[in-house]
């Protein structure tokens, strides 16, 4: 559609240049372009361009510009042309789209790529949950809109480098290691996995509290020696200092907690470039440090050390506490500097809670204050909360409804809902699965990113209506025509339905919403757009004979539509995490 609109726009300017040759030239065409609009109304045509848009530079009314214009274009793709209060309605030509559907099957999985990111890095932060503590269902935000922010830069060409910031160093480090002294073993551990090191991490916690009321009962002072907080910020100072038995340990908790991960992505079909965590960058964070003096933006305050952001209308920004040592803040300074030095990227973004806005923004100050002039090129992509209706849907540990307890409820819903229909597959727990957790993630990507989502599971797994299944059952409809013919090779292709004609206008759209979708970090364009092509598709179905139609070269074309199809909605479901699906 955008070289459609492309042609069309040069007619128009050429049309202004028959009777305003000084105006044209000042037209640009990326502008006309951007300014033809899909009217909402089919008896309006498919594009329209406001006339309005140009009054400022042709000194008349947008009524007047658009007869002038209509006086004197012409264009291939356009059948005909109205003036309608001062807009341009143009209705596309049938002979003139149906070629598209050709061009849509000959680049496959190219088709709707821009290529604007060739030679391009781009770094993505996201996921990055702490070690030690399993997934839970505020994780899906900063996993699923992460690996999709990825997967379209990839697509538009750009080099792509997943981090996965684990949260695998501080205090609780200490606390955990102590606790794994005292009551663990490693057999249980190993058996146990995750779970267990929470089941450690909860009970260290309950304990040290139990210690600190205890002493304040009997009217006296936590021994600041010799109480469990004391020994666990002990355990983790020994990390600090290198101890090797330590060290040891924190690396098997994190080797156990990737195990546990790494199921999760396996389910969404996410991989990372990187795992380097928080610990990653602790001997880079002196150097940045002492940086800020010698700058002389570092400042005391009541012990503390921070960055005054006060001219800009921000809180300070925390750099060491008043016992000197780091924080979340000092990290993520070290870290941007040494994945700018290691990746050499164009754009550096951030996926994380709306919450952390305020942060992020504190960030990118301060690194422009150091003189980095490649903060610029950071961007902090925030998403709203999201909850679960019914919590009773999903096993809850301490209080945190968990992903996977949330992904085999989903799971386990679609098998009944399979077996409720007597649906036979081969591979029917694959495909339960894939339909399950995608139902999940289609159903929160759906949503623009920014907004709060109360997850509804029975509204999520419906085969009808704005959901996975529905898009991922309209993918294997595309799948189950196609097994039933040999390979297509159509002499011609032709629209003779309006349903045709809607379904390939859409299609046409692709490339515009990655563009959009990639200029706006928002996967909900992807998947909003999937469900167009889905509901375009099934009414061309519904309405018009592909099989059992008599006329060979109209079989062929709209067997041809349908390859069309399966291809965009392939190429679209892997932008979203969500998996093609040729049988259901």
């Amino acid at each position: 559609m955008l070289e459609i609109k492309k042609q069309i726009a040069l007619k128009i300017i050429e049309s202004v240049a028959g009777f305003n040759p000084d105006a044209a030239q000042n037209m640009v065409l990326a502008d006309v372009c951007n300014a033809l609009e899909y009217p909402p109304d089919p008896n309006m045509g498919d594009l329209a361009f406001p006339c309005f848009k140009l009054s400022r530079i042709l000194r008349s009314s947008p009524v007047q510009i658009a007869q002038n214009i209509l006086s004197r274009f012409s264009c291939v793709y356009v059948e005909k042309a109205e003036n309608v209060n001062g807009y341009l309605n143009l209705f596309l030509s049938l002979s003139a789209l149906a070629p598209k559907v050709g061009e849509i099957l000959e680049k496959g999985d190219e088709y709707g790529r821009p290529r604007i990111g060739e030679g391009k890095t781009v770094v993505l932060d996201y996921s990055s949950p702490n070690v030690a503590k399993p997934f839970h269902i505020g994780h899906l935000g900063t996993t699923v809109i992460g690996h999709s922010i990825k997967m379209i830069h990839e697509f538009a060409g750009y080099k792509c480098v997943g981090i996965n910031y684990l949260g695998d160093w501080g205090t609780q480090f200490g606390k955990l290691i102590l606790a794994y002294r005292m009551w663990g073993s490693r057999e249980q551990v190993e058996q146990g996995g995750i779970d267990e090191l929470v089941s450690l991490y909860v009970r260290i916690n309950l304990a040290i509290e139990e210690e600190k009321k205890a002493a304040a009962d009997a009217g006296q002072e936590v021994d600041p020696v010799n109480s469990l907080a004391a020994k666990a910020r002990m355990e983790f100072h020994k990390m600090e200092q290198g101890d090797a038995e330590n060290l040891s340990i924190w690396k098997w908790f994190i080797q156990i907690s990737l195990k546990e991960y790494e199921k999760t992505y396996r389910q969404l079909g996410i991989t990372f470039e990187s795992y380097e965590g928080e610990s990653s960058v602790t001997d880079k964070m002196p150097a940045q440090v002492q940086k800020l003096r010698d700058l002389n933006l570092l400042k005391l305050d009541q012990g503390a050390s921070i960055v005054d952001l006060s001219e800009y209308n921000m809180p300070p920004f925390l750099i060491l506490k008043s016992d000197g040592s780091t924080l979340y803040a000092t990290r993520d300074i070290a870290a941007a500097v040494y994945r700018k030095e290691k990746y050499h990227f164009d754009k550096s973004i951030y996926v994380t809670s709306a919450q952390q806005s305020q942060h992020f923004a504190q960030l990118f100050k301060v690194l422009e204050l150091m003189g980095y002039e490649w903060y610029n090129e950071l961007v902090h992509v925030p998403y709203g909360t999201v909850s679960l209706e019914g919590a009773k849907l999903a096993t809850r540990t301490g209080n945190v409804v968990l992903l996977r307890d949330l992904f085999a409820a989903a799971i386990d819903k679609v098998k009944a809902v399979m077996k409720e229909k007597n649906t036979e597959l081969e591979n029917e727990d694959e495909v339960a699965e894939a339909v399950g957790v995608g139902a999940v993630v289609f159903y929160y990507l759906s949503n623009n990113r920014i907004k709060d989502i109360d997850f509804v599971m029975e509204e999520a797994l419906s085969f009808d209506g704005n959901t996975g299944p529905y898009v991922q059952y309209t993918y294997a409809r595309c799948c189950s025509v196609l097994r039933k013919v040999p390979e297509i090779k159509p002499q011609m292709y032709r629209i003779t339905e309006p349903e045709e004609k809607d379904l390939v206008m859409v299609l046409l759209k692709f490339e515009e919403k990655v563009r959009q979708a990639l200029n706006d970090y928002e996967p909900s364009v992807i998947a909003r757009y999937i469900l167009d092509v889905a509901t375009a598709f099934n009414r061309f179905y519904h309405n018009c004979q592909i099989l059992s139609t008599e006329d060979e070269k109209v079989k062929l074309s709209r067997l041809s539509l349908v390859s069309a199809t399966r291809t965009v909605l392939g190429s679209a479901f892997g932008l979203i995490c969500l998996k093609k699906t040729e049988k259901i």
